[in-house]
């Protein structure tokens, strides 16, 4: 068993804790490992054995159990929360009422009345930064490069599909593969636009603007399940644009990790990612190939490294909580349009 340590690093490196030791801490702690002048000297998670493995597997110096301690104990800089997300704002408020940077997994609370609270309870009192990923993805970025060198002109529509078998209800009878990594999903009264639509609603906001909710189709495919695993939602942006994200969380025969199709129609040329392939439908160009399982990692290593580097300088974050909270307002948007109360 890891012994809980209180040692200060004599080194110019920028000190970070991490709290969550679940499945995706693997990511994040993937991501800190190559993020130059950073050491992560502190883990916590309330199931000690979860952390110390964690903390073996990353040469992490301490492990605790209790957030404050760690914080009073190990004395960092700054902070990566990546626990269930009715912890978030307990945890941010201490981390700020200690003067620790920190950054939250997404969605930063279940409510945006609760991250308004948050918010103004944090005020400036630290650097404060969402862990909303999707628009770091390798493959997004380059749309965006693309879009901002007018290869297909102005967009006037956009349409963004997701599929994911991870839900779907078995024939055999079998605990559907995303229920086994994450048996809770079962229970949330808001499921597929809360927890992984709002991924694609934060890209397209980091593409093309605000939107505006218009319509919303609601739909749930396993039974067994509380919240809806269909949504289609329409939208329109600030710029004219309309917009239709299409998710299935029940879609049998897709991939296990869910994949995205995102078509930009512009006024020159349409720009579509499929899968694993980027390119120009009016292009003889062949398709840009992305590696997905590397850009998956990609999109963590790029939102620490953002972190980092917005606590070092003070240079504005990519999702600061305030550019969040409109992602937030939006995916509460497509459930209070739906008839679904929060």
């Amino acid at each position: 068993m890891l012994a809980t340590g209180t040692t200060m690093i004599d080194s110019a490196n920028l000190r970070v804790a991490f709290a969550g030791a679940g499945l995706m801490s693997q990511f994040h702690l993937n991501g800190w490992s190559v993020v130059e002048e950073v050491d992560v000297v502190a883990i916590c998670d309330p199931v000690a054995e979860k952390a110390e493995r964690r903390a073996r597997e990353f040469g992490i110096p301490a492990v605790y159990t209790d957030f404050a301690r760690m914080l009073e104990d190990a004395r960092p800089e700054a902070v990566d929360i990546a626990t269930p997300v009715d912890t978030h704002a307990d945890l941010v408020r201490l981390a700020a009422d200690h003067g620790v940077h920190a950054c939250s997994q997404k969605p930063v609370t279940p409510t945006v009345a609760e991250a308004e609270s948050l918010i103004a309870d944090v005020g400036d009192r630290i650097r404060f930064m969402v862990h909303e990923n999707y628009r770091w993805r390798p493959h997004y970025l380059q749309m965006g490069e693309w879009l901002r060198e007018g290869r297909i002109g102005r967009v006037t529509h956009a349409r963004m599909t997701v599929r994911s078998p991870g839900l779907a209800p078995s024939t055999d009878g079998a605990t559907p593969p995303d229920l086994v990594r994450q048996p809770y999903l079962a229970t949330f009264e808001r499921l597929i636009v809360f927890e992984l639509l709002i991924h694609q609603l934060d890209v397209l906001r980091s593409l093309l603007g605000e939107f505006e909710v218009i319509s919303v189709e609601m739909d749930r495919i396993n039974k067994d399940l509380v919240g809806e695993d269909v949504a289609i939602i329409v939208m329109r942006g600030e710029n004219g644009v309309t917009a239709v994200v299409d998710g299935s969380m029940s879609a049998p025969g897709y991939p296990a990790r869910p994949s995205d199709r995102l078509e930009l129609i512009g006024a020159r040329d349409a720009m579509v990612f499929d899968r694993d392939r980027l390119f120009l439908v009016g292009d003889d160009a062949p398709p840009v190939e992305h590696d997905l399982a590397a850009n998956f990692q990609a999109c963590f290593t790029n939102a620490v490294r953002d972190f980092a580097n917005g606590v070092r300088t003070g240079e504005p974050f990519w999702t600061d909580r305030l550019d969040n909270l409109e992602s937030l307002r939006l995916m509460e948007r497509c459930y209070e349009v739906a008839g679904v109360a929060p």
